[in-house]
């Protein structure tokens, strides 16, 4: 959790980048760039190395050329001086491959012969990543390759076969290079379309969460002479194909007993070591969300109106409707679990809050009381369907990976009367029993919704007509022909949560809020809801992937009681309505974060405070790091906040 102060006087020039290891040099916003900054923080955040023990550009002598190493680590308290260097890291962009023969890895390893004691080294340009650790053959100095470089104080030996206290937490975006990697070796070594690559990774994903959350010792594993090896390959193939049995015993649901792990030996020996490293577990929500949304996303978009809601939207109606751990929360088209993932861990951070508070900072005695809080919550208070079998199975991976949600994950067509949904979905009886819905359905007339037993047990599912006189909509006995499903859905939504105090907060397209012909729905609406809030949002908002202009609407649902006295008063109750507009959003047309900037145009800089989580002893200990960011141009909380004020003095 990090916490917003005042901004700091630094101010970056357009197209530059402040550098985190000096906080202070100004360098050129590049892709080659992008990929330093991130692996300068992976050093400092999961490696433990102290930036003062990290020099970035240090210049070398090979002969009589002076070429600068992107980023080099020494020991403690030792001179920066070229023979005293430890580790070695070349970053490079995308478009250079590994191979290439003047900044490829034979780069790398000039530059760690050159230096006596570099004992470690890294090539990586984002997508692809090797270590490699220097061993002396009989007088001859060969580049051995090895799965990561050591953390800060850890022995080669550490480096082979992990410890569970031993595994990182990913920062900013390294978990994201991993997934990269790791998908694009499947998709460019086993021979499979990268949407077969995904599914394969997922299965590899589970195991490692398995590993992390039921083995004694680390066996998601492979060291170097095993990837080597075809015997050593085969026996992590055998280990990880243990895990997934397990995994596959735990969710029957989601894989088959006859599933495999369709990667050959080499390749899975490869995404083991890339992935062994880290605590996925443990990694910060935010990390592992963009990793996994860009992996899904690029792999799971459909042709039925599918596109996955921004993480900045989900968070801004989860705070405008503030759940909490009692409440039964609701996706009636889950997608990938966006919006829920969002509320669990919104809710969890209220619990954790409330835990160590408890326990006077005891983090141990806190973290057991909320373990237990997080798995009932999770179980008895989540609930998601969609119509997309490999939706619901990404969103299950999702919830796995994010605190485990994920046995109130379904496959079903919320449209369909409850008697249609399997046995487990129905049995719970949640219509009209939801405290909190939050949902982005499916939009368009391009996939209407022509099935006359779902449109006739719709009232936005028959035909309208207008009187002009009293300016009235009136339900009529007639079945329309179609139905785009945002309108049915709208009225779903509605009757699943709980009259009087059930809420939803529902994004629908524009032309539903302001469209003559659609009057109806909003009579509907007027009629069943008391309208809370209505926040315009950015036509950006879901681009690059789809142009559609979207609001976000906050509904409470009304009592039967409630209707019928304004029936009896033959009109609505006057109240207020809360609108905004999301004007900034935190990125362009083209996908690109736009950050906030002065009046020269530079982009603002602020600093915070950073609450990491660490290991000292086996025992987990919070610390708090300062740290300087850019200041991202997006008005989605500000907006939530400003709901919630006006909220409570609505009271």
């Amino acid at each position: 959790m990090s916490v917003r102060v005042a901004p700091a006087a630094v101010i970056v020039q357009q197209g530059k980048v402040l550098d985190f290891i000096d906080g202070l040099t100004q360098r050129n916003e590049t892709p080659e760039e992008y990929v330093r900054q991130e692996i300068s923080k992976s050093l400092v955040r999961e490696y433990a190395y102290q930036k003062a023990e990290v020099s970035v550009e240090f210049t070398l002598r090979l002969g009589s050329s002076k070429p600068r190493a992107d980023l080099v680590v020494f020991n403690p308290g030792d001179p920066h001086n070229q023979d005293q260097i430890r580790i070695i890291i070349e970053c490079k962009s995308q478009k250079v491959k590994s191979s290439d023969r003047k900044d490829g890895v034979g780069q790398l390893h000039s530059y760690m012969a050159a230096c006596p004691n570099a004992a470690y080294g890294m090539w990586t340009n984002g997508l692809e990543r090797f270590c490699y650790r220097r061993v002396d053959q009989g007088g001859k100095v060969i580049f051995e390759e090895i799965p990561d470089i050591p953390t800060k104080g850890r022995n080669d030996d550490e480096v082979e076969r992990p410890r569970f206290d031993q595994l990182k937490a990913a920062s900013s975006d390294a978990l994201l290079f991993a997934f990269r990697r790791c998908h694009n070796y499947i998709a460019g070594n086993q021979g499979l379309q990268k949407p077969e690559a995904f599914w394969e990774l997922l299965k590899i994903i589970f195991c490692k969460i398995h590993d992390e959350r039921s083995s004694d010792e680390v066996e998601f594993f492979a060291t170097s002479k095993e990837r080597h090896g075809l015997n050593g390959q085969l026996k992590v193939k055998k280990r990880i194909g243990a895990l997934f049995d397990e995994v596959k015993a735990e969710y029957s649901t989601i894989f088959r007993d006859n599933e495999e792990v369709d990667l050959n030996e080499s390749v899975l020996s490869y995404i083991v070591t890339q992935l062994q490293m880290y605590s996925l577990l443990e990694s910060d929500i935010d990390v592992k969300g963009r990793a996994y949304e860009e992996i899904v996303g690029s792999n799971l978009r459909g042709d039925r109106g599918e596109f996955f809601t921004p993480r900045n939207i989900c968070q801004m109606a989860v705070a405008m409707l503030d759940p909490h751990e009692k409440q039964l929360i609701m996706d009636p088209a889950c997608g990938t679990g966006g919006f829920l993932i969002t509320a669990m861990n919104y809710v969890i951070e209220k619990v954790r809050i409330t835990e160590i508070e408890k326990w006077g900072g005891n983090i141990e005695r806190a973290e057991t009381a909320i373990r237990s809080r997080v798995q009932r919550f999770a179980q008895l208070y989540i609930i998601g369907t969609d119509l997309n079998p490999n939706l619901v199975k990404a969103s299950k991976m999702n919830m796995v990976m994010n605190n485990d949600g994920a046995g109130g994950l379904f496959q079903a067509n919320s449209l369909h009367a409850p008697a249609r949904w399997e046995d487990t979905l129905r049995n719970r009886q949640i219509m009209g029993q939801v405290d909190l819905l939050f949902t982005n359905p499916p939009f368009g007339s391009k996939i209407p919704i022509d099935d006359p037993t779902i449109l006739e047990a719709y009232d936005l599912g028959r035909a309208w007509s207008y009187d002009a006189k009293v300016d009235r909509w009136t339900m009529q006995s007639e079945v329309r022909k179609s139905q785009p499903p945002e309108i049915l859905f709208i009225e779903r939504c509605v009757r699943l949560v709980k009259p009087g105090t059930g809420r939803c907060a529902i994004v629908l397209p524009d032309g539903i809020l302001g469209s003559p012909g659609l009057g109806y729905v909003r009579e509907w609406i007027l009629k069943h809801c008391r309208v809370l809030a209505s926040v315009d949002l950015h036509p950006d908002t879901f681009q690059p992937h789809v142009s559609v202009q979207t609001s976000v609407l906050i509904l409470q649902r009304k009592t039967s009681e409630q209707i019928a006295l304004e029936e009896a008063a033959g009109k609505y109750s006057d109240y207020h309505v809360f609108m905004a507009v999301a004007d900034h959003i935190g990125h362009d047309k083209r996908g690109n974060v736009t950050y906030v900037r002065d009046r020269a145009g530079n982009e603002i800089v602020e600093e915070v405070n950073e609450n990491t989580k660490e290991y000292e002893d086996g025992k987990p200990v919070y610390r708090s790091q300062r740290t300087q960011r850019k200041v991202v141009d997006d008005n989605t909380l500000q907006i939530a906040q400003a709901f919630r004020t006006w909220l409570s003095e609505q009271d």
